[in-house]
């Protein structure tokens, strides 16, 4: 029987002829930029199996993410930028490094001194490389879901002490920023609106953080449960004879706190 390895090599030996000559057309002409969108899907194929608890599709979808580093690899290998040695040598480092208190002789007893020493790391690593300090916000990537992106940077700067002291502080900042909202709406300025409610999803955010919630898997969960409660109307509307469209309010409501139960 193969082990991970030789299955990890066999897999990067498949890549590198699908991009090679008499491989796979599709293949040969993808670039760095063309595979982006397909990363991006994969990420979310892998969540969402996550969310269902579907553990066979999960490893399926696990694979297919694999399949994105190795192709990323394949691509900078034909331009002698780097190799996939290269890519696992750098993870592997950088674990060992990251974790002194299991590979050296720090001690980090609880998750929040793993998370110290992580930060330092982090920030020696970027002072040894000589990168330039934009701020403390300048490493969070712009491209990122903007909830994800949203929780990343007050995380960031809570680290440093910008922050509330208590749950309670956020959830007056809440209802503060509620009210701010409901004038926006009745002075009718599109443009004030889009800013209020940035401002409120930014303080549901971190009421999230405050209590521990993520709120990225949070949305998620009530999409999924929105999703099943909805399919719920429309089968029992289709169970007596109806569409959807020639349904009412009232009939949809009864449904949903039908679906509730």
């Amino acid at each position: 029987m193969s082990t991970a390895g030789e299955k990890f090599q066999r897999l990067v030996e498949i890549m590198a002829r699908l991009r090679g000559p008499n491989g796979c057309p599709w293949d040969s002409e993808q670039t760095f930029d063309t595979i982006k969108p397909y990363t991006l899907e994969e990420t979310y194929e892998v969540l969402d199996a996550i969310d269902r608890r579907d553990w066979g599709e999960l490893s399926e979808e696990l694979g297919d993410f694999l399949l994105q580093a190795v192709f990323y690899a394949q691509m900078a290998e034909e331009q002698s930028l780097f190799r996939i040695s290269d890519v696992l040598d750098a993870i592997i480092q950088k674990l060992i490094r990251r974790h002194p208190h299991v590979f050296g002789d720090e001690s980090a007893p609880s998750a929040s001194d793993v998370k110290r020493i992580w930060g330092e790391v982090k920030a020696a690593e970027q002072r040894e490389k000589g990168t330039r300090n934009h701020g403390l916000l300048a490493s969070v990537p712009r491209a990122l879901p903007a909830l994800v992106e949203a929780q990343q940077i007050a995380s960031r700067a809570a680290h440093v002490g910008f922050d509330w002291e208590t749950p309670e502080q956020v959830i007056e900042k809440l209802h503060e920023e509620l009210g701010e909202l409901d004038r926006a709406r009745r002075a009718a300025s599109p443009t004030e609106l889009e800013n209020e409610i940035g401002d409120l999803l930014f303080v549901l955010v971190n009421l999230a953080r405050f209590v521990k919630v993520d709120p990225e898997q949070a949305l998620r969960r009530t999409n999924a449960k929105f999703r099943e409660r909805f399919s719920y109307i429309e089968r029992k509307l289709a169970e007596r004879g109806k569409k959807i469209e020639e349904s009412n309010l009232d009939e949809m409501d009864e449904l949903w706190r039908e679906a509730k139960r």
